[in-house]
């Protein structure tokens, strides 16, 4: 019975995480940015914050997804590049399994002249307590990570 009760809870219990790289491309000057977010704490979310019905990885996806996956991420999501906000354009999504992977991009950066980076990254945490956004930062052979949750949603590096 204990054992019964032990792999009940085990398997209710949900991790809530996300993983983001952001990889320096010398041949682009660019910061290419991935993030892979679970496809149905992401539906959720857009249903509680924009009233949307997503659907996401659905023959019936919302025509307006990705706009509101964008929309979400420019206001959870924020790169400083020598304390000056970084724009970056969102280049879509696609889906692998149950995560949706997001690609954004910032453009026209130069490295020898950028001294430090800061990553503000509070994807689903005004949904979900437990959250942790993982950050993995590379740039030429450097590499730092990140675990941000909530209350410490923001990591600093030199570049």
């Amino acid at each position: 019975m204990v054992l019964f009760l032990m792999v009940s809870f085990a398997t209710a219990h949900k991790f809530y995480v996300s993983v983001t790289n952001i990889n320096y491309s010398e041949d682009d000057a660019a910061f290419q940015i991935t993030s892979r977010i679970f496809i149905d704490d992401l539906d959720k979310l857009l249903k509680e914050r924009y009233w949307i019905e997503a659907k996401l990885a659905t023959p019936n996806e919302s025509k307006v997804a990705d706009e509101y996956i964008e929309k979400y991420f420019r206001t959870k999501f924020l790169v400083e590049l020598d304390g000056e906000p970084a724009n970056y354009t969102f280049l879509g999504k696609r889906y692998d399994t149950d995560v949706v992977i997001c690609y954004l991009e910032i453009s026209n950066v130069n490295l020898s002249e950028t001294k430090t980076m800061s990553v503000q990254n509070e994807i689903l945490t005004d949904l979900f307590d437990e959250q942790k956004n993982i950050v993995h930062v590379k740039w030429k052979e450097n590499k730092k990570s990140f675990v941000l949750i909530r209350e410490n949603n923001k990591g600093m590096l030199n570049l």
